[in-house]
Order: structure tokens, then sequence, then C-alpha cells
């Protein structure tokens, strides 16, 4: 018995979920948008029975068991703290803020039974699999330099949205890097410490977003992490491993999304879906694992590895649901490399740190927040300030 599922978001990443969620075998009883009009017309073209822009409708509706949210960062909190709240499975997207991350941990805290993952799907993609299982066989020895870069159009919409303003979540690092901090920390088995970054906002207006509007979210950034501890991974140094990330939105075209970690014996890089490995005295790198001939929706605002890694995401969920007859329980085995809320917790702190560094251009602590901090505190401190 698989779980009836109900979709928050009306965007490019529900428009390829809810097909694979139907090819996988899973019935897609509601569709939640932000206008009513939104919600039907996507729901009449994916042949989703129940539309609304009511989230309560959804959340309450008696065939959902499972809850996928892909919708505005700022949006996200309040919808899986509830969810979880009435007993609801959950697969989502990040929220905007640590603040908000925080929240969501102590929700799956409290409903340990319930399944409470985010959606980075990158984990699951075949080639990262593969790539995370060399390491850990020592295939680049002693784990030294992690290096990726992310190149692509504009992440913005076509009208002023979220997209374009930073504090509600938009822009390439909170985007595209949350992902790629998550997958280094999976891949290497260890967690940054440090952070130095860089972001810019070179296009701040265009043709559609223009007069008193202005763009805050960053098309380019640019961070490195020193990311120490022992993990999974056999031989990470104790100087721990250097990871720089470039991503940049200002090139029009398809995207490049490359992945490389360097060690002591050779390296690993992934292209796109592609996996390939050279060990040091060799003179060509070998093709480790093609791409398999996806059979799937091809979309031209996300990039492949993101696309394919979500189907490879929704048959993990098919697995996970189909080893117990009752339609809420779960089995943990096929989505053990699915990142937790405590995960998600974690790469936005490393965001925030991200942000803080190129702020003051220093490097940056990455402290994980342990308990939520007093709403009231920057009032006291501001009052404390005028005092002295």
């Amino acid at each position: 018995m698989l779980p009836g599922v109900g979709v928050f978001g009306t965007g490019s990443t529900a428009r390829v979920l809810v097909p694979l969620l139907q090819a996988e075998g899973f019935e897609v009883h509601a569709l939640w948008g932000r206008s009513e009009e939104e919600a039907c017309c996507l729901a009449k073209e994916l042949g989703i029975p129940f539309h609304t822009s009511r989230s309560d409708d959804v959340l309450l509706h008696q065939d959902v068991d499972l809850v996928c949210i892909y919708i505005p960062p700022p949006m996200t909190r309040q919808i899986a703290v509830k969810a979880l709240g009435i007993g609801k499975n959950v697969v989502s997207e990040k929220a905007a803020t640590a603040v908000d991350s925080f929240k969501m941990v102590t929700a799956a805290r409290y409903y340990p039974q319930l399944l409470s993952i985010m959606g980075n799907t990158l984990r699951f993609l075949p080639a990262f699999i593969a790539m995370r299982r060399l390491l850990e066989e020592g295939y680049v020895g002693e784990v030294q330099v992690c290096d990726v870069r992310v190149y692509g159009p504009s992440l913005l919409d076509q009208s002023y949205d979220w997209t374009c303003e930073e504090l509600m979540g938009g822009g390439g690092l909170h985007t595209v890097g949350s992902a790629i901090i998550d997958l280094l920390s999976h891949l290497i088995g260890a967690r940054a410490h440090r952070v130095h970054g860089l972001l810019r906002t070179f296009v701040q207006q265009n043709r559609s977003i223009h007069g008193i509007r202005r763009v805050t979210s960053d098309d380019f950034c640019f961070f490195q992490m020193l990311m120490g501890g022992t993990g999974s991974v056999s031989g990470t140094g104790s100087g721990g491993v250097c990871c720089t990330v470039t991503l940049n939105f200002n090139m029009p075209g398809s995207f490049l999304h490359e992945v490389m970690v360097v060690g002591s014996m050779g390296r690993l890089v992934a292209r796109g879906t592609e996996l390939y490995g050279q060990r040091n005295g060799c003179n060509d790198e070998e093709l480790l694992l093609g791409d398999s001939g996806w059979v799937g929706p091809e979309v031209q605002e996300m990039p492949s590895p993101h696309i394919r890694g979500l189907g490879s995401m929704v048959t993990a969920l098919r697995h996970s649901f189909q080893a117990h007859e009752e339609r809420r329980s779960w089995a943990r085995g096929p989505v053990a490399v699915a990142p937790t809320f405590e995960d998600g917790l974690y790469v936005q702190t490393v965001v925030e740190a991200v942000k803080r560094s190129s702020r003051s251009g220093e490097w940056e602590c990455v402290e994980i927040m342990t308990q939520e901090p007093d709403p009231n505190q920057n009032l006291c401190e501001a009052l404390q300030r005028n005092k002295n």
C-alpha cells in the first residue's frame, strides 16, 4: 500500500515530481498553489483530482499520507511543522532561515516515527552514490580537496518574487549552494567548521524587474569551507578537507555541473550525471559510471543531476513504503541516504555563515543552533546600546 500524496507547489520541481510519483504508482490526490488559478491549471494538466490555495485543505485531506513541500522558503517551515503535527510523512525543500530549520528539527524529533527528509536529490544520483562508495574504498586515498563548479542561466522568475530577495531565500547560494554543501558533507563524511565567501548581484534589474524594484539575491557566489573531523571516508587527514565552490548564474545556455574530489592517490569527478576517475600515474581518466539512458522529463530550469536525482529519490520512497502494508509506515533502509531535517539545519547554518563572511570579509565559524533564540534578543541588544 503506497501512501496518497499531497503536493505543495506549482513550480518546475512540482511539475517534474508529480509525473515521477505517478509513474512509480503513487496517487497524487491534492495540489496546493499560491492562487486558485495556479493550482487549477496545473491540477488539470497533471490529472490531479483536487486543488486548492488553502494549505489546510491538503493537510487534512483524508487520502493524503505523504506531503511533498516545494514552495517558497519563507512558507516551508509552517507547512512542514503542521504536517508532522497531524501525523503526515514529509519530504520538504529548504527553509528560509536557520531559526525556521531549527523549528522543523524540533518537530521531527517530536514525531520520530514519521518520515521527515529534506528534498536534496543529489544524494540519490547514481554518480554520487558510486562516488561515495569509491571514496570509502580508498580510490583517491586521503581526501584533500573538493572543487565544485555550477554555471548556468539566471535563476530569476519572469516577474518579481521571492527568487529576487536574499532575505526570502532567493539566490544561487541558498537555492543551489545549499544542495552542494549537503552533498559534500555526505560524500566525505565531515562537516564544515569554518567558511569564507563572496556573494555578488550583478543583475539588479532586467526587462521584467525594473523601476523601484531591485534584485538583492546573489547571481554569483564563491565560497571556501574547511571541513574537519573523522567521518565515514577513511583517511581524511588531521588537517581536514579544503573545499571550494563557485556558482555563477550569468551564463546563457545549458547548466554546467561538476563536482571533483582530489586525494593523495587520485581524483574522482562527476560531470553532470557521469562519473570519471583518474589515479596518480595514469595518463587518462576512466569513465566509471556512464549516463544510464534516463527516461523521464527534462526541464530547462533544472540541471539534469537534480532531475535524475529526483527520479531516484521517488523510486527510493516507493521501496520504503512498499516494505509495509500500512500506508503511513515506512522502512528506513531505502531512504537511508536522504538528508534529515538536522542536516537541513546544518546546511542553513553554513549558508548564513557564508553570508556573514561576505559582509565581514573574514573567515566565519559554523556554530549549529542548539536552542531557539529569544525573539526579543535583537530588540534588547538595541535598547542596551542606546542606554550606553
